[in-house]
């Protein structure tokens, strides 16, 4: 495993789509806190200019998410749900399945300022499956985008509470789904938790509001990277 890959531990198989990718637990340990530590920096880094910083805004997804009583996973996911946007570029993901999206990780622009890289999503979704996190947590990652188009489709009231780097970065993103891909989207078994992540994603852009620390999910992401959450 790139980025910290530890040598002696209980051996855990972790069930990718490619396959399986064989984790000690010292691995887990070592991917979960190179992450955390990337995240952190984020600490004060805009969050595609909204009023708080990208750091806040991944604990508040966490914290909403536990305060619904979600599960380890679904919490660890939308903890992770932003990686897309803050992973080191050379970290980019090598993936047949996007090779044909050339602009993915490029800023999307608007009046002068960056709403967020493109496609941001589909990074996030396949880099956590190449370093052996669940397909769900993956899954879950790449949906927050295309259930924003689901949800500004449906729902009225929805696109008229998004913020304005949301409503900008949505031109970037496909706009809002037809008919058609909203009917295709129900049809995914996954697709209420997926708005539901959406949801929260949304939620997390308050001013002070009180969160556990990073550090505070260290062990939970530990056990759902094994599998063992």
């Amino acid at each position: 495993m790139a980025n910290g890959r530890g040598s002696i531990g209980t051996v855990v198989t972790a069930n990718t789509t490619a396959g399986s990718l064989r984790l000690t637990h010292s691995d887990a340990e070592a991917h979960v806190d190179w992450l955390f530590t990337l995240l952190e920096s984020q600490g004060h880094a805009d969050y595609i200019g909204e009023p708080i910083s990208q750091l806040e805004h991944c604990l508040q997804a966490a914290h909403f998410a536990e305060q619904a009583g979600a599960n380890a996973t679904t919490v660890i996911a939308a903890l992770l749900h932003d990686v897309g946007q803050f992973i080191p570029l050379e970290e980019k993901v090598n993936s047949a399945k996007f090779a044909h999206a050339q602009k993915d990780g490029q800023e999307m622009m608007q009046g002068g300022a960056s709403v967020g890289r493109m496609g941001h999503d589909r990074l996030g979704e396949e880099w956590l499956r190449q370093h052996g996190w669940p397909e769900t947590v993956s899954k879950l990652v790449g949906a927050h985008v295309v259930a924003k188009r689901y949800l500004t489709a449906t729902s009225a009231e929805y696109l008229a509470a998004l913020s304005f780097a949301s409503v900008a970065s949505l031109k970037h993103q496909g706009g809002p789904f037809t008919s058609s891909e909203v009917t295709a989207f129900e049809q995914d078994p996954q697709w209420r938790q997926k708005v539901q992540l959406r949801l929260w994603d949304d939620k997390a852009k308050v001013v002070g509001l009180e969160t556990k620390p990073i550090s505070a999910y260290r062990k939970t992401a530990v056990d759902v990277l094994l599998g063992v959450a």
